[in-house]
């Protein structure tokens, strides 16, 4: 009977754990034409440049200076960049790199009511779950550690780095 009891809490420790996390993070299908592109962003460290799309709503919210509402989702799209050679980076005009079309990787960010609560204030972001995706959708395996450590720090723009600096820029 103890064993069988175990098993149950075991069972139930596994379900929790599944339930927190990157798995409530669905892939965003049709994001590239349902959301806005707001930003593109430059990593010449990582030979990148990364897309950055929102939903409609949180864009709307931000734009009127509200918080980012339940169900904001932010796609941070990364794409491989022009090279001329094994390390050049190849840059228009204005000094930006030139992303291809290729994706290599999607991360997505989502903020709903109540998320969170199972993480200690240390890493607690706020209601946000991350979660990594392969271009065709398929979830990646990773550890979302390093978003929770990045975005940590930008509590007071609800743990985004673009979102509201982007609304600002364009107001």
């Amino acid at each position: 009977m103890r064993r069988v009891r175990f098993g149950m809490v075991v069972l139930a420790l596994a379900a929790t754990a599944v339930a927190a996390g990157t798995e409530k993070v669905a892939f965003p299908e049709g994001y590239a034409t349902d959301f806005m592109r707001y930003a593109v962003v430059d990593r010449t460290d990582r030979k990148i440049a990364r897309f950055m799309y929102i939903s409609p709503a949180a864009w709307d919210a931000a734009a009127a200076g509200a918080p980012l509402p339940d169900g904001t989702v932010i796609v941070m799209e990364d794409h491989k960049v022009r090279m001329a050679g094994e390390d050049a980076m190849v840059t228009d005009s204005r000094g930006g790199l030139i992303p291809t079309d290729e994706v290599t990787n999607l991360f997505v960010m989502e903020k709903r009511t109540g998320w969170g609560t199972e993480y200690d204030e240390a890493k607690r972001n706020g209601e946000w779950e991350y979660a990594w995706f392969k271009p065709d959708g398929t979830r990646s395996d990773r550890t979302m550690d390093g978003c929770f450590e990045c975005h940590k720090a930008q509590e007071a723009e609800d743990f985004t780095f673009t979102a509201f600096a982007e609304v600002a820029a364009q107001k």
